[in-house]
Parts: C-alpha cells; structure tokens; sequence
C-alpha cells in the first residue's frame, strides 16, 4: 500500500470529517459481510492488521482455523453520500488473508486476483462492463416485502406508469457521488424492473463496482419505502432479470479483439476467446446462475438466453458481438443473472476465454437467425445445444468441466457445490402451491 494512497485516505477523512469506516468483504455465495470500525482503528486496518473470525462465514474456514485478517484496498475508498444517525460513514473493501499472511484461497476477491494474473500472464488484462437489473417492489402495511409492483411500465416507459423514476434518479445521483460514471438509467420490459448501466472499467474495479451498486440500490429503495431485489425471476409470466456481461481483453494497450482485416473484423483472439465461452458454457453456469430461481429465468420465450451459439446482432444466441468495432470491440456474454457472485462469475468468464485462447477453440459460424422460432431438428442440424435447465444439472456439468473448476480453486469449488446441493435438496423436498393448484382436487 503506496504512502500516497493512505495519505489520500486521511485528507478525505479529515475533509469529511469520517467517524467510522466498513470493512466490507464477499464470501463464497457473494453476500457482503462488514466491520465496523472507529476512525481510530484505520490506521491497524490500513496496515492489516485487524482480525476478526473466519469461521462464522458460511464457506471459510473451520473453527480451529478462525482467526484471519482483512487486508483493505485503498482504491476502493469511498465515503457513503449518506449519514448514519448523522455520522459520516465511509467504505474499504478487502482482501482476506491467513494467519500466516498468505492471501485466504477462498476469498472471491483473491480467486479474481488469481485468475487476472493468468491473463497477464499472456499479456493481457480484460476489461467488463455488466448491465444489472432489478425489480423494485412494494412493502405491505408492516413492512414486509410484497411482489406487487410499484408501476405499470414497460421498456424504456416514463412517468406517470414508471413510478419507480424517483428511487432510480437517486440511486444514479448516490452512485455519482461515490465516484461512479452512470451511461444509462432505464425501466427495463417486465413492471417494476430496472437498469442502471455503469462505465467499464478493468474487471477487478467492475465487479467492486457490482457489489456496491447492489449494495447502494437496496438502500435507496429502502429510503423511498420500497424492496429492491436482484432476484433472477420474482414474477411467474414476466421477464426475469438479467445481467449481461460485455469484455474485451487488451494487449499493449491496444483492444486484441479487433482486427480490421479478419471477417466481422474480430481477431483470432476473439474468436477464439468466444469459442471457449460457448464449449465452457454448460460448466460455468452454475457460478454465473446460482440459485433454483436463476433456471425459471432461463426458459424459452422471455429473451433469457437459453441456446449456446453465437451471433452479431441477433439476441437470442448465449453470446452476441455489438456493432461497436475498433477500441470498443468486446463480446457479450447473455446468460449471467445479478444474483451471482461479481468475483467468481468473471473468473469463470475469463478462465473460459483464456482457454480457448491457449487451445484455438474453433468458434465456428455465427447464427443468425431467431433460435427462439427454431425447431427441435433445426437446431440439431446447426448443433445448437442448450444450457442446464436446473440448478442440479448444472451442477453435474460444473462437476465434469475441469478448466471451470481450476477457475475456483479446490477451496471454492467444495465449499460452493456443498451450499448449492443443499439449497437444490431443500427445493426437491418442498411442496409448492403449483403442485396443490394442479393436482390436489384430481387425484
């Protein structure tokens, strides 16, 4: 940690008169966890020092291996545009490290580090720009959470039926105030979902950005006395939210994956880097889709992408390349939803590509015609296959794809498939009102 950006971290707490500080780290599943410290424990926290007990975190460590460290970044300083009981509160996000100072393997945040560094490693370094969207639904009279909509609107709809406009103005003006650059802000197609798209930035700084969106919308909504949720599906016959991801990778600080010369002029880094996210697809989506809900979205007939193809403009294959050529050169990756964990979805994006870089994975033809109007046969005839339809199945194809699995470590991969065939055994064992709906007076 350079003396410069610690001495940036005290002007800024001494011009804002900062009382505490969060120190925010993400475990395995991608929820934020925090401590909390006085403004006279920053300087033990900058120098990371401060402990606290890994083995209360779902995922980490056992109990006899407890004690860990939190080793913050100083570039993700931030100071909340909000007071707390008209206190100044600001924010460092960390890194979590052994007792022995070596960087903890499960920590989403290291695992991230780990797989950038392979890029690097082949000169170069991946650039991300994700579209997360949301709903924002009503509380009833004691404020529990409801999934009645706050609106009637559609893609692109203004007031008065886009009555969610005010909670997502201050959401994008809070973000600005901490440092974000906000490109669009919209009501998405189903009522009372949303999208607010930010700047891309280099992947490490997007998915801290992720985390602090998700973090920053739930607040907003609270303050306007609403429930915001990342959900992937909350509505049965509605549009579930999704969270497309554009990357690019650069090399000497120039975009590989243009090419003026090649056909669609992508580079065979391009291509090739597609080609390992379409054959690594079934592997992965159990990290960028990881809940039971995450597979109602990823359904036929709601423009969740469900066939592993490619195309330019069509948006019914799994990956799509924009018009967009020269520096803004980038792909499209369709399928991850805003409930996965920012860290582990980008490593498991990134290791994919990488790996069709490194073994020349033919990305083959595009498709362009709507896959959605397709027959069963036509997509036979173009080898179109299709990603898991459950939890549990793409947990068998994550168990079965081995570059997937190195993306996470040995550490994230048990501890990440233990929690989630938990969580798909207690699905399978409920009764749900469809099953009473269709079958309780019939048989």
């Amino acid at each position: 940690m350079s003396a410069k950006a610690v001495d940036r971290i005290y002007e800024l707490v001494e011009k804002h008169d900062v009382r505490f500080v969060r120190l925010q780290f993400i475990d395995i599943m991608g929820i934020v966890k925090n401590v909390a410290i006085p403004i006279s424990q920053l300087e033990k926290a900058l120098a990371g020092e401060l402990m606290f007990d890994g083995s209360s975190i779902e995922g980490f460590v056992r109990i006899e291996e407890s004690d860990m460290y939190l080793k913050p970044d100083p570039a993700t300083f931030t100071i909340f545009p909000w007071k707390s009981n008209g206190v100044t509160v600001a924010r460092l996000i960390c890194d979590v490290y052994n007792s022995d100072d070596k960087p903890f393997e499960g920590c989403p945040r290291n695992n991230l580090k780990k797989v950038l560094n392979e890029a690097e490693k082949l000169g170069f370094t991946m650039n991300a720009g994700p579209e997360a969207e949301f709903f924002l639904f009503l509380k009833d009279e004691n404020g529990g959470v409801t999934t009645k909509t706050h609106d009637q609107g559609g893609y692109f709809d203004l007031s008065p039926v886009d009555l969610g406009e005010n909670a997502r103005r201050d959401t994008v003006l809070t973000l600005e105030d901490m440092g974000f650059e906000i490109e669009a802000s919209h009501h998405e197609v189903a009522p009372g979902q949303h999208e607010i798209d930010f700047k891309h930035a280099d992947a490490l700084t997007t998915a801290d950005r992720l985390v602090t969106l998700k973090f920053v919308v739930r607040i907003v909504a609270q303050k306007h006395g609403l429930h915001a949720t990342f959900m992937p599906k909350p509505l049965f016959g509605e549009y579930g939210s999704g969270m497309h991801v554009h990357q690019s990778l650069f090399k000497n600080g120039k975009n590989a994956f243009y090419d003026p010369n090649s056909s669609y002029q992508l580079s065979d880094v391009a291509r090739h880097y597609m080609g390992g996210l379409l054959v690594h697809a079934k592997g992965y989506t159990a990290i960028t889709n990881q809940l039971v809900n995450s597979y109602k979205r990823l359904v036929p007939g709601y423009e969740a992408p469900v066939y592993i193809a490619w195309s330019e403009q069509n948006r019914s294959p799994l990956v799509r390349v924009p018009a967009r050529r020269e520096a803004g050169t980038r792909v499209e990756l369709r399928n991850p939803d805003p409930a996965c964990n920012p860290y582990l979805a980008i490593s498991v994006m990134l290791k994919a590509g990488l790996d069709g870089i490194k073994n020349k994975i033919d990305l083959g033809e595009p498709v362009n015609k709507n896959i959605y109007t397709m027959s069963l046969q036509e997509r036979r005839e173009l080898g179109i296959k299709t990603l898991p339809k459950s939890l549990d199945e793409a947990l068998d194809e994550l168990a079965k794809d081995e570059v997937i699995k190195s993306a996470l470590g040995e550490h994230i991969y048990e501890h990440f498939v233990d929690a989630k065939r938990a969580e798909w055994s207690a699905y399978r064992a409920q009764v749900h009102q469809w099953e009473v709906d269709r079958y309780i007076s019939v048989f």
